[in-house]
């Protein structure tokens, strides 16, 4: 075997080694020959036309983030200073959308750019028709904004923007401490309107129980005052019915009833005296008290007869 014959061998070799090329998973290869697009490369080992099939690019199938940092201005001049989280993808494996994306930009870099500049203008031009008072809860407003916006031109670059996350929304020191300071005053004002609330609830309270109270005693007082009123009234009932029992009695032994009301006297100073308690009764105990006292009972005696 001469040398010609071995340098053959060795170039066959190498072009039919170069014929296969080998595609990562999550990526497809896009092919030219003489610059122009040929065709595109599934993952797996493909086949190559040696040397005149090249591979132009590889692209990435796969989830894509990026981080955004811009500030822009609302409809009061006030600077909001946003920090985002960009998610986006390859639109699907079609073969037009793979050739969007490996032949509408020259390169990732400037695909980035114009990527990042689209998202950005979008979102500067949603908050400059708001206040700086709305921007912090129109988070999701802001976020359906910009895909609305940005979704077909990212289509006809062979994209999709799967997810916005703006992650931090600030302003210039001072908006920031004014905005402390006014919701500062807001829960010193719900604290005030709170407490006084509760306050009132207290004293309304306490002032149901003080007039519950009030009934209950003025309910116990008159059924108090009722029952000794029923007490005083069977104690006249029962004194009358002894009395004319006595009475009755005394008259069937031909007795004087005047003797019972000198009875009832004597009992009723005795009673005096032992429940007195430091009370001073003055009482005329001389023998011509009594007697006087026995005549007048006698008189009234004899007038009762009379009738």
């Amino acid at each position: 075997m001469n040398t010609y014959t071995i340098i053959i061998i060795f170039l066959l070799l190498v072009i039919l080694f170069s014929s296969w090329v080998s595609v990562q998973q999550g990526t497809i290869a896009v092919t030219t020959i003489f610059g122009k697009y040929r065709r595109m490369l599934l993952p797996g080992l493909n086949f190559k036309i040696p040397i005149l099939e090249k591979i132009h690019t590889r692209i990435s199938i796969q989830n894509r983030s990026v981080e955004l940092e811009f500030q822009a201005t609302t409809l009061d001049q006030a600077n909001v200073y946003f920090k985002a989280m960009l998610l986006y993808a390859v639109l699907d494996s079609n073969e037009e959308v793979i050739k969007n994306v490996a032949f509408k930009f020259l390169d990732e870099k400037n695909l980035m750019q114009a990527l990042v500049r689209t998202v950005e203008g979008s979102i500067r031009g949603f908050v400059a028709t708001k206040k700086q008072s709305e921007v912090l809860s129109l988070r999701n407003e802001i976020v359906e904004d910009v895909k609305s916006q940005i979704d077909h031109t990212l289509e006809s670059w062979g994209y999709h923007l799967i997810d916005l996350q703006l992650n931090d929304i600030t302003f210039d020191e001072a908006i920031m401490r004014s905005m402390a300071q006014v919701v500062a005053s807001n829960n010193l004002k719900a604290a005030a309107e709170n407490e006084g609330q509760a306050l009132l609830i207290t004293k309304t309270k306490a002032a149901e129980a003080d007039g519950n109270a009030i009934k209950i005693t003025a309910e116990a007082e008159r059924q108090a005052a009722r029952l000794r009123g029923e007490g005083v009234a069977l104690f006249r009932e029962e004194v009358a019915k002894g009395l004319s029992t006595a009475a009755r009695e005394m008259h069937q032994a031909n007795m004087d009833t005047s003797v019972i009301m000198f009875t009832m006297w004597t009992e009723s100073i005795k009673h005096f005296a032992e429940n007195g308690k430091g009370n001073i009764i003055f009482l005329d105990g001389s023998s011509e008290g009594m007697k006087r006292t026995m005549e007048e009972i006698m008189s009234i005696s004899l007038m009762n007869k009379e009738k």
